[in-house]
Parts: C-alpha cells; sequence; structure tokens
C-alpha cells in the first residue's frame, strides 16, 4: 500500500456554542490541514498522484476558511466549527476531487489534532 501525504495552512477565527470555557469566546488558530491519500496500484509513470495536484485541491479548500470566521460559513452555521467537524468538512469537499483520500487531520496547535476517515 502507498500512502502521500500533503499539507497545508489557513488561519481563521470561531468559538464553540455550547463549549463551557475559553473556547465559547472568539478566538483564533493558525491551522495545519494533512491531507493523506493511499493505493495499491501505481499509475503508468510511477505515481499514485501528482503532489501537485494535491496541494491545488486542499489549497482550493482552504481558501475559502482563510482568514474568515468559521461560525458565519454555511457548513457551521448550524455545526459547531470543532477541528473534529472541521477535519470531516473538508474530508467531505475533498472526496469529490480525490478518490483515493484516506483521511484528513487538522492540527490546531502543534500538539493538538483531529482526523477524520471513512
Amino acid at each position: 500500500m502507498y500512502s502521500l501525504k500533503v499539507e497545508g495552512v489557513f488561519s481563521s477565527a470561531h468559538n464553540l456554542r455550547g463549549y463551557k470555557g475559553k473556547c465559547e469566546d472568539l478566538h483564533g488558530h493558525n491551522w495545519r490541514v494533512e491531507i493523506c491519500v493511499q493505493s495499491k496500484t501505481l499509475d503508468n509513470i510511477g505515481m499514485v498522484l501528482d503532489f501537485k495536484y494535491l496541494k491545488k485541491k486542499l489549497n482550493t479548500v482552504l481558501e475559502k476558511m482563510d482568514h474568515k470566521y468559521l461560525n458565519k460559513l454555511i457548513p457551521f452555521k448550524k455545526l459547531n466549527p470543532t477541528s473534529e467537524n472541521i477535519a470531516k468538512h473538508i474530508y467531505n469537499e475533498l472526496k469529490v476531487h480525490i478518490p483515493l483520500l484516506k483521511n484528513v487531520t487538522v492540527w490546531e496547535n502543534s500538539s493538538s489534532s483531529a482526523t477524520y476517515e471513512e
């Protein structure tokens, strides 16, 4: 099995509705997002997918969230913009374009992340 990973970043603000603590208040993160694709086979030139293609698709999704207040974006108007829900949202956006997508990991800081996979 072959695995490829690429990363992207975005900055945004959010607050967690219903959370009792500091995260209930408006705050921001410099998010790091890692996507992983897997395949048992390679194409005719020996690649799973082009890294450039993966980065382009990831950045297209991240640009929609960069420097935004996540709670005001349609996916998070009712759904809490937790790391877990952000990872699932990015996964769902990318799966249409990257069928080999295995998982999406969202890092809200250097020691805390959430991963979504089906």
